[in-house]
């Protein structure tokens, strides 16, 4: 599924996908709709700030508004799995992390990747939900 509203994938495929009580995110990131990114600025001079807190928060918050199409939110969430470009990044991402889950929410796998599709992204995550079929809104 397409969620309207959200930025669209940057190639042939969805949002999400059901697999019966299953909803599966697909990769996602901190790019906004109009192609700009949360957590990404860069000065006059064309000096970039790449800010992991609010890439993170971003994120998580662009996966709720996914799962809500499919009738469920962060709480349904069963596994994550994310991948940053730095290790370095990592305790600012399990700090903001660490503000939407405790050790009762989703299992969590963490990598490491070479880069990811646009220079300014420092993270990307994609994440399996257990939201029942008939809690899906109507379309």
């Amino acid at each position: 599924m397409i969620v309207p509203g959200a930025a669209p994938p940057r190639g042939r495929f969805p949002h999400v996908r059901r697999a019966g009580d299953l909803v599966y995110v697909s990769g996602t990131s901190s790019r906004r709709p109009d192609g700009t990114f949360v957590g990404a600025s860069a000065d006059p001079m064309g000096v970039t700030d790449l800010d992991i807190r609010a890439q993170t928060r971003a994120v998580i918050e662009t996966v709720g508004r996914l799962l809500a199409a499919a009738g469920g939110g962060l709480k349904d969430l069963v596994s994550v799995t994310t991948y940053l470009v730095s290790m370095n990044d990592f305790g600012g991402y399990n700090e903001v992390y660490a503000e939407y889950f405790d050790e009762t929410g989703p299992t969590r796998t963490t990598v490491a990747v070479h880069q990811l599709p646009h220079p300014h992204l420092l993270i990307e995550i994609s994440a399996v939900a257990h939201i029942p079929q008939d809690k899906e809104p109507p379309r």
